[in-house]
């Protein structure tokens, strides 16, 4: 039986949406930094810390014995969710941007001088500045793949860019400031021509189209629970389990050892060799919770509904004579980020704010972005499944008295 979409259901899930901001009812914006928690989770993780809470791995007592079970539920949940050949390739992290450093630091071993990475334009500063400095490290050269105007990545430069001295191709799936889709299963089939190692900033994607990293083929894909419905706190390295076999561990301590001696060291088996110390486990079950709320939903009826309600905030946003889109791919997710002439985003955003609007505003750490649209930063609009078309209303009434006040 087919599962129905049901707005109204659906956002009696969601507590914090029932509150009103300045007096008027709250508009949530800004799902790409971060979405909001259905009750389910924050029950999740409430049981948790009232009934089941202790250390997790090697206790013999029930509450260890629990906690661990759920813990390694969660993992197991994930590993689904994404669809990982095995959970050994899950590996939690606090945080996409953890993920990423992780994988910047344990690469560089097989990183030389003169050898290439590969980022693109449009990338978060967490898909920046790790790739960066691991070059400094080793004498790597950084390469930037370019995008054109409507912010779509440049296929044909890439294809001139590869070739045997690239090593890794690190690339977001879907931009966090322009919602633009990019193509990458090819860029993972082109790479992989070259035998070099591809990593995925799955951050936005996540949450708005199904992730399959065995079809992908994906070396390593990265994500945050916060932006899944789940808690802050909590993120996923998923890699192939012969690649993470062959990195070495990122930190050390507690868990990821198998045998301590003074005179050396051997190292725990997948996963644990990179989950040192006591990990976030009810950050982890709160993602799991996350999880097993989506699939009770019609997520490709979610999916299909953010993109109607991004759709038509798009064609009323066109009403005003003074906005220009930034980011207007032919692949899109429900993001919409703009300017209005010379005024600026944050006095736009402050405004909203006392109508009760939440936007995000800024340069939203894409920096080198803003540098090749010559701006300073945008008003990033970004949707869930749990918006509505009168908040969307909320918005431009917003909008039209933010730009009578400035202009």
């Amino acid at each position: 039986m087919n599962k129905a979409f049901n707005l109204e259901n659906i956002r009696k899930d969601f507590p914090i949406l029932d509150q009103e901001i300045n007096g008027s009812p709250l508009a949530y914006f800004d799902n790409a930094a971060s979405t909001q928690k259905p009750k389910a989770v924050i029950d999740a993780i409430k049981n948790y810390y009232e009934q089941d809470h202790s250390n997790v791995h090697r206790g013999v007592h029930t509450l260890s014995v629990r906690a661990t079970e759920l813990y390694e539920e969660s993992r197991t949940k994930i590993a689904k969710f994404i669809n990982a050949n095995t959970s050994n390739e899950v590996v939690f992290t606090r945080g996409t941007t953890e993920s990423i450093n992780v994988l910047a630091s344990t690469l560089s071993g097989l990183i030389k001088q003169g050898d290439e990475i590969l980022i693109s334009t449009m990338e978060h500063h967490s898909n920046i500045v790790p790739w960066q400095e691991l070059c400094i490290r080793t004498g790597a050269i950084l390469k930037i793949i370019p995008i054109n105007k409507l912010g779509e990545l440049q296929l044909d430069s890439l294809e001139k860019l590869l070739g045997k001295k690239t090593k890794i191709i690190s690339v977001t799936h879907i931009s966090n400031t322009l919602g633009t889709i990019n193509p990458i299963k090819k860029i993972i089939e082109l790479a992989h021509l070259y035998n070099a190692y591809v990593v995925i900033d799955g951050a936005q994607a996540i949450a708005h189209t199904p992730i399959d990293v065995q079809d992908l083929d994906c070396d390593f894909y990265t994500f945050s629970g916060h932006k899944l419905y789940g808690p802050t706190g909590i993120g996923v390295l998923y890699g192939k389990e012969n690649l993470l076999n062959k990195l070495p561990p990122y930190q050390f301590g507690g868990e990821m050892i198998l045998k301590v001696t003074f005179e050396n060291t051997s190292y725990n088996s997948l996963p644990y060799k990179f989950e040192a110390g006591t990990p976030n486990i009810a950050g982890s079950i709160g993602l799991a919770a996350a999880i097993d709320y989506l699939n009770s939903l019609p997520l490709n009826l979610c999916h299909q509904y953010e993109m109607e309600i991004h759709d038509y905030a798009l064609d009323q946003l066109k009403s005003f004579s003074n906005i220009r889109l930034i980011g207007e791919s032919h692949k899109k997710s429900p993001i919409i980020s703009f300017i209005a002439n010379d005024i600026h985003p944050h006095d736009v955003g402050t405004i909203l704010n006392q109508k009760g609007v939440a936007v995000r505003t800024g340069h939203h750490c894409t920096m080198p972005l803003m540098e090749f649209f010559n701006i300073s930063g945008t008003i990033r609009a970004s949707f869930s499944f749990y918006n509505t078309k009168n908040e969307v209303k909320q918005l431009i009434g917003g909008l039209g008295i933010a730009f009578k006040m400035l202009s």
